[in-house]
């Protein structure tokens, strides 16, 4: 039975062990969905072995899961809320426990592509659908704080477990068993979510804007795709064209959206003042969480010479700070201005970039500290932001605003890794000898697969000095936010109190 929203539980309504079990279930499809983003790191030489997959199958068997996952997220939240967010969790579920069989028993490349494209749209259900649910059954302002708080976490701790889940399993299994440990957590869903989640849905959708699903996909995929490939290759007119080519799509699709009233993404969502800054803010936070990651992994396994095990073991080592740091934040929240708290965050991560920018060759646990600091000042601001422009969302429009809000993450985390990367890149080629190959003065692999001693010595310290200067870039952007955090949304919050402290 479907239940409008304005009837299901009064708002500051507090929720109890039903709505507390239900999300526990809830976060067994995020962890899954945030897991397949790194689950393929070890499975790789395995899948070369057995099905031979060419240069441009192997880059599209790790894209296409991120490139479908992002394309189709607001449609797929604009969907839930006209269709039902559970029923919606449902479909996806069931998809994707569908692809991970198909993924663990492809023949070829191709259907391992098809597979993971389907793992994709399965995701893009599953992430909105989860998030809307949290808004529709926690009613209570601190209650719904703490649950956002702890998802925001636990989808950070799933791309971290991923790697190391997925290298667990082939120590003793096939490649395939990477895909599925996802079935059983999957049909344990869709048992236990007719059970314990309610059903939510606009009581008043209108009609489905088909048209928008393609302007919304071209808007968001030539993008991503284009400064994906910016940050792994360098700008060029192909990338370029890309690029302009998904923001005219994108002005296309804005400009249909304010003239609709069925429209995909409703103006209603924007009234709320925290909403339009909290997707931003939370931009930003996913910027510096994926533009670090884009040196402390190589730092870990080009500069101290790890095996790719034993980096992604290490590299849990700062998810310890961060699944502590989410539920504090929003414990403090409860007793301190919300955007000095989320200023707080963008400082704390500001000073874990400015802890990077002093590693030397040989900093491991100056290396691991900066993370712990920079990422739990990171999730903090995510946590708080999320629930904000949730709040500040109309039920009804739960899922959409949750799409909203994961398309951001998705564009910051692509122009966090070119950005960041560009810098380091740049600072890396000038700090190398003009005399060194030109393999070598692009990167610090380029330079270890010289086997060349002296040369990897002067490589592995322009590394280091690159990843200062582009930490000390993610640190500037980072005060920034703190600064526009504690301007911004305390005017939203004072001149809109009907939404959040």
């Amino acid at each position: 039975m479907t239940t409008p929203p304005s009837t299901t539980t009064a708002p500051g309504e507090r929720a109890g062990r039903k709505e507390w079990t239900a999300f526990v279930v809830l976060l067994l499809p995020l962890l899954l969905v945030s897991m397949d983003v790194s689950v393929l790191f070890f499975a790789i030489p395995s899948i070369d072995r057995d099905l031979a997959p060419s240069a441009t199958q192997q880059l599209w068997i790790f894209d296409v899961y991120g490139f479908a996952l992002s394309g189709l997220l607001i449609t797929m939240g604009s969907l839930g809320d006209r269709i039902g967010r559970r029923k919606l969790l449902m479909i996806g579920a069931l998809a994707f426990s569908t692809a991970s069989v198909g993924a663990a028993y492809a023949s070829t490349p191709e259907m391992l592509i098809a597979a993971r494209a389907l793992l994709g749209i399965g995701g893009a259900t599953l992430m909105p659908s989860t998030m809307g649910l949290v808004r529709n059954m926690f009613r209570d302002a601190g209650q719904r704080s703490r649950a956002v708080g702890i998802w925001s976490g636990a989808m950070a701790g799933g791309i971290a477990l991923g790697s190391v889940l997925s290298g667990v399993m082939l120590e003793h299994f096939w490649w395939g068993s990477v895909f599925l440990i996802n079935v059983p957590a999957m049909v344990l869903l869709l048992i236990l979510v007719p059970v314990l989640v309610p059903e939510f849905k606009d009581p008043k959708p209108g009609r489905f804007d088909f048209l928008s699903v393609p302007l919304s996909m071209g808007s968001v995929l030539p993008v991503i795709y284009g400064i994906k490939e910016t940050a792994a290759h360098g700008m060029d007119t192909r990338n370029a064209l890309l690029i302009v080519a998904g923001l005219v799509i994108g002005w296309f699709f804005v400009r249909r959206q304010r003239g609709r009233d069925d429209a995909m993404i409703s103006r209603e969502l924007f009234r709320g003042r925290g909403f339009a800054a909290g997707i931003g803010l939370n931009a930003l936070a996913s910027f510096a969480m994926m533009g670090s990651a884009f040196f402390t992994t190589q730092y870990l396994q080009s500069v101290l010479g790890m095996s790719t095990m034993e980096a992604s073991l290490w590299s849990l080592a700062p998810s310890l700070a961060v699944g502590a740091a989410a539920p504090t934040a929003t414990a403090v929240a409860q007793r301190v201005e919300r955007s000095r708290v989320i200023c707080a965050g963008f400082v704390i991560a500001a000073a874990g970039f400015g802890i990077l920018a002093l590693s030397g060759t040989d900093s491991l646990w100056l290396l691991l500290v900066g993370s712990a600091v920079m990422s739990s000042g990171i999730v903090t601001v995510m946590a708080l932001v999320s629930d904000l422009a949730l709040s500040t969302s109309p039920p009804e429009k739960a899922s959409s605003a949750a799409s909203l809000l994961e398309t951001g993450q998705e564009f910051g985390g692509a122009m966090g890794m070119a950005l960041l990367g560009a810098v380091a890149t740049a600072v890396y080629a000038a700090q190398m000898p003009d005399s060194a190959p030109d393999v070598a003065r692009k990167t610090l692999p380029g330079a270890l697969s010289t086997g060349d001693g002296p040369l990897i010595s002067l490589g592995r310290e322009a590394f280091v000095h690159s990843m200062s200067y582009a930490s000390a870039a993610g640190a500037l952007l980072l005060l920034a936010g703190a600064v526009l955090a504690v301007t911004r949304l305390r005017q939203s919050v004072l001149s809109d109190p009907s939404g959040v402290r």
